[in-house]
């Protein structure tokens, strides 16, 4: 009988442990994901040589690993006709002309909510018109 109770444990405990590496989805207004996708914009338009802004547009996707807080953030974003020092981005329109830009960007970032760090594990961007995929990091 122990040896059963023991081989159901380790049976339960290995699914468990398969469970926790997927991503399963979230409410996109958690406090720790909406905080890891303010930082992927963030980087995002530092790691640009572009002058012009990038702003959220949509979210796609919103997934966590489980207990390990980590997480998987799929967004659209737009070009804007504001500088990437300008302040207040949210309320900056998008270019309307030729130059105009949209990017799909996927993230996987760790993020630490008590201490307010990220790192960001894995990232590929491809711009939406055009097709071009580039490494964002």
């Amino acid at each position: 009988m122990l040896g059963k109770a023991a081989l159901l444990v380790g049976l339960l405990l290995l699914g468990t442990s398969t469970c926790l590496e997927q991503f399963v989805n979230i409410d996109r207004s958690l406090k720790p994901f909406a905080m890891s996708v303010e930082y992927v914009v963030f980087r995002f338009n530092k790691a640009q040589e572009d002058p012009f802004a990038y702003k959220l547009l949509r979210i796609r996707r919103s997934q966590c690993q489980i207990f390990t807080m980590t997480y998987l953030v799929d967004l659209e974003m737009g070009r804007t006709v504001c500088k990437k020092e300008d302040e207040d981005l949210d309320n900056c329109p998008l270019q309307r002309d030729v130059g105009h830009r949209k990017v799909r960007c996927t993230y996987i970032v760790k993020t630490i909510e008590w201490l307010t760090q990220f790192s960001i594990v894995n990232s590929t961007c491809a711009e939406t018109s055009v097709g071009r995929a580039w490494a964002a990091s």
